[in-house]
C-alpha cells in the first residue's frame, strides 16, 4: 500500500467513508481530484473517474493525478456532469461541494447514465431538500446520511441506492423527512440542533419582515410558506 500523503477535509473525508470497498467511483467537479486519489491511495476505491467542466480545475485534478502516479488508475476526463462516464462503467458516484439544486440538476441531465445500481453520495453545501426530492422522484432509497461542522459551516452527506424509497420516511413526515433529513432527524446530533435552530431562528425573522411589508399575493404566499417550515423545524427540534 502508498503511504497516502494526502489529508482530506473532515468533509471529504466523510464523503470517502461510504465508497463500498474497491468500487469504481466517479468523482464529478472533482476540482484538484483529491477524493478519488485519497481513494485509491488508500485501498478504498479500485479505479476512478475524475469529471470537471473547467479547464483550471481539470488541469490541477491531471497534474495532481500524474504527480501521484496515479494516471493508470484515475482518468481525469472534462465534461458536464456525468455525461464523463459511460453507462455501467461506475458502481459509485460522489458529488460533492455544490448547491442540493445544482447536484439535483446534475443527477437529473445525466441519469441516463445511470443504471440503478450505482451508490450516489452527495454532499451539498446548501439545500439538501431539493437532492432528496431527486432521490425519492426517481426512486432512490436514502441508506444513511450524516451532518457535521467543519470551519464553522455545517454539511450534510446522502447516501442513496435504488431501494424501498418510503423506508426512511417511516417514522417521519415526508415534509420534515425531506427539509432536515429522516436519519438525521432521528440522531438529533448537537450539530443537527444548532444547524436547524439557526435557521428556526432565521426564517423566523424573515417572517416578521415580510409581515411588516405592504401585502401582496406574493407576500401571502411567501408567509404561508415560511410559516410551514417554522412549523415544520419547530416540530422537528421539540421531538423526543
Amino acid at each position: 500500500m502508498i503511504v497516502n500523503e494526502m489529508k482530506l477535509s473532515k468533509r471529504l473525508q466523510t464523503v470517502a467513508e461510504h465508497i463500498p470497498k474497491g468500487a469504481v467511483m466517479a468523482d464529478i467537479g472533482s476540482d484538484h481530484a483529491y477524493l478519488p486519489c485519497y481513494c485509491v491511495l488508500n485501498d478504498l476505491a479500485s479505479a476512478a473517474i475524475a469529471g470537471e467542466i473547467t479547464d483550471g480545475p481539470f488541469l490541477s485534478a491531471k497534474q495532481q493525478v500524474e504527480k501521484l502516479n496515479l494516471s493508470s488508475l484515475i482518468s481525469v476526463r472534462k465534461g458536464d456532469g456525468l455525461e464523463v462516464i459511460q453507462k455501467g462503467e461506475v458502481n459509485a458516484i460522489t458529488i460533492a461541494g455544490m448547491g442540493g439544486s445544482l447536484i439535483a440538476h446534475i443527477l437529473e441531465s445525466g441519469k441516463g447514465k445511470l443504471t440503478g445500481k450505482e451508490r450516489l453520495i452527495l454532499q451539498p453545501n446548501i439545500h439538501a431538500r431539493h437532492i432528496r426530492e431527486w432521490l425519492y422522484k426517481e426512486g432512490y432509497a436514502l441508506i444513511k446520511e450524516d451532518i457535521l461542522e467543519e470551519d464553522g459551516k455545517c454539511y450534510e452527506v446522502l447516501v442513496a441506492e435504488t431501494g424501498d424509497k418510503d423506508a426512511a420516511y417511516k417514522d417521519i413526515s415526508f415534509r420534515a423527512g425531506v427539509l432536515v433529513g429522516p436519519f438525521l432527524a432521528k440522531e438529533k446530533t448537537d450539530v443537527f440542533v444548532k444547524k436547524w435552530s439557526q435557521e428556526l431562528e432565521h426564517l423566523k425573522k424573515i417572517y416578521q419582515q415580510i409581515k411588516v411589508a405592504a401585502p401582496s399575493i406574493e407576500n401571502q404566499q411567501k408567509l404561508n410558506e415560511l410559516s410551514e417550515r417554522i412549523e415544520i423545524l419547530k416540530e422537528v427540534l421539540e421531538r423526543g
